[in-house]
């Protein structure tokens, strides 16, 4: 078989959590910026067919792509590392294998043969792994799988990547394993047992690691790294330190020093030079330098685990460099928040989000939360359930519709400020039927939104089931609170704004999903210069009373 895109897998071993996103996006990076056309894909070993109806306590938030697939969050990393959109081919999960085998199945194309793991959930895999190289878009595809090695469910993946590798032919496909190499304190030295006991796992399986990354707190000595390398069947420039960084945006730097890229394309048998990352390293300087910095009080129901909000936790980031600031997050669960708590949890923030979620838990001091910036003019930005909880607390409050509420909380009540949508009201399978992916949003002249993203007409990413009941509109538009975005096709209200206030935004979808380190998103950039605006101005008023 020959093939003109190169395949690059990457597996785990020891221990889960070592960061192959990150690696796996930091390699891509390095090649990006060497001229190659790089995209990544993640194999995720779970049964879900997606994330789509996860818990975020279980795996964290569930990223949406343009073409509305619901997937891991790695894939979040994959677009603010590249700048290139991900899409449903991007995330695999073995939900997904086993239930287009079956379909298959129950079509008739096996021919009345025995359904097995090999060859036909293995062949599944392969095509999977492969859609991407065949549409001709890229020269390198790097395909993480996730789990660790030695894992029953990962099992299949690893088969299908040493078939792969023999289909493919030499040079075509490699292999980068990820280990721990631990360090012992009441031993005061690093172990490489583990990283050795791993690397036979996977060779038990019949795949052989061409590149070892070791992840480590401290230096990898040069006897150690010899010793991996003789003792793990690699050449000694094929074992890489990974170690710990202060920020993961550090790591494409990292790998270079460590000569990961050379390597990768040594034994790719492509051509190698030196990466331009000028402008990633200006992000850089600009995110550890910054000039000052402000408080952003982060209201969610999710806080106790900061992966359920990782897109947002990064636009944050992104946007704290353009505005060279330094962005401290303050969690803050909403389930906490009344009316006698509000201004201590509040008063002294620079800037307040209110975050997306599902169902009714901690719904009130969402609510409570937008009553306190909405009266003291500190800048407010809600996304999704955000926005609508500002909806609702402009009506109960402005309006005096005091029993104003959304139909997901309240299916009976009688002000249904935010109602399900109309094709939502009949579905009664969950995974992977909301309203997904991106959509138009045309903005209205005059609004600050329009003023922020310099545009007529926009697309952004949405996620969710209910919708701004357009009956209250124009008594909501009276009172004050402008509908300043909407889809041309449907009439959705997709962002809300109060003029009257220094920075009120609420929008329906995701703005986090496309904020990159090379495009940072302007909402919430706007939104950072606003807090800073805000702390200056509240900073001189303070400064005039004394």
């Amino acid at each position: 078989m020959t093939t003109n895109t190169k395949y690059i897998f990457v597996t785990g071993g020891v221990t889960s959590s070592l960061g192959k996103g990150i690696i796996a996006a930091s390699l891509a990076k390095l090649l990006q910026a060497q001229g190659y056309r790089v995209t990544i894909q993640k194999l995720d070993p779970y049964i879900n067919v997606d994330p789509g109806t996860l818990n975020p306590y279980e795996h964290g938030e569930c990223y949406v792509t343009d073409d509305g697939a619901e997937t891991d969050l790695d894939l979040g990393h994959y677009e603010r590392f590249l700048n290139v959109p991900t899409s449903q081919a991007n995330n695999v999960t073995t939900g997904r294998i086993y239930q287009s085998v079956i379909e298959k199945e129950r079509r008739g194309e096996f021919l009345g043969k025995t359904v097995q793991v090999i060859p036909h959930i293995t062949d599944e895999i392969k095509e999977r792994i492969q859609s991407l190289g065949n549409s001709g878009d890229y020269d390198i595809i790097i395909t993480e799988i996730g789990g660790t090695v030695g894992d029953i469910e990962s099992l299949p993946y690893i088969e299908a990547v040493r078939q792969l590798r023999w289909d493919l032919g030499e040079d075509n496909g490699i292999v980068i394993h990820l280990t721990l190499v631990p360090f012992l304190s009441a031993a005061g030295e690093l172990k490489t047992k583990p990283t050795q006991h791993s690397v036979k796992t996977l060779m038990e399986s019949g795949v052989q690691a061409d590149i070892l990354v070791c992840r480590t707190e401290h230096d990898l000595p040069h006897d150690l790294r010899r010793k991996l390398a003789l003792f793990c069947n690699v050449k000694e420039d094929a074992v890489i330190q990974s170690i710990d960084a202060s920020t993961i945006y550090d790591v494409p730097n990292l790998m270079l020093d460590e000569g990961l890229d050379k390597v990768v394309l040594k034994k790719l048998n492509l051509n190698s030079s030196k990466p331009d990352i000028t402008r990633w390293n200006q992000f850089l300087k600009r995110h550890k330098n910054p000039t000052s910095e402000v408080t952003i009080g982060l209201v969610g129901k999710y806080v106790e685990l900061q992966d359920s909000y990782k897109s947002i936790l990064e636009a944050f980031i992104h946007a704290g460099a353009e505005n060279e600031v330094k962005v401290n997050i303050e969690s803050i669960h909403s389930e906490y928040l009344s009316s006698d708590n509000i201004k201590l949890k509040l008063s002294h923030l620079d800037g307040v989000l209110v975050a997306p979620g599902f169902g009714e838990r901690g719904i009130e001091g969402k609510i409570d939360a937008v009553k306190y910036v909405r009266e003291n003019n500190i800048p407010f930005l809600g996304i999704c359930l955000g926005m609508q909880m500002a909806v609702i607390e402009f009506c109960r409050n402005m309006l005096n519709i005091k029993d104003a509420n959304s139909t997901e909380m309240a299916p009976d009540c009688n002000n249904p400020v935010i109602n399900i949508m109309e094709d939502q009201k009949n579905i009664t399978e969950m995974g992977g039927t909301m309203r997904l992916g991106a959509w138009d949003c045309d903005l209205k002249m005059g609004s600050l939104a329009r003023d922020i993203y310099k545009a007529e007409s926009i697309k952004e990413r949405h996620r969710h089931r209910y919708e701004f009941n357009s009956a209250y509109r124009e008594q909501m538009e009276a009172a004050g609170l402008v509908a300043s975005g909407l889809n041309p096709d449907t009439g959705l209200v997709e962002i809300v704004e109060l003029p009257d206030h220094p920075w009120f935004v609420g929008v329906q979808y995701h703005p986090e999903y496309k904020s990159t380190v090379a495009n940072p998103h302007p909402l919430f950039v706007a939104f950072i210069k606003a807090a800073c605006n805000y702390k200056k101005k509240h900073k001189n008023a303070t400064l005039a009373q004394k």
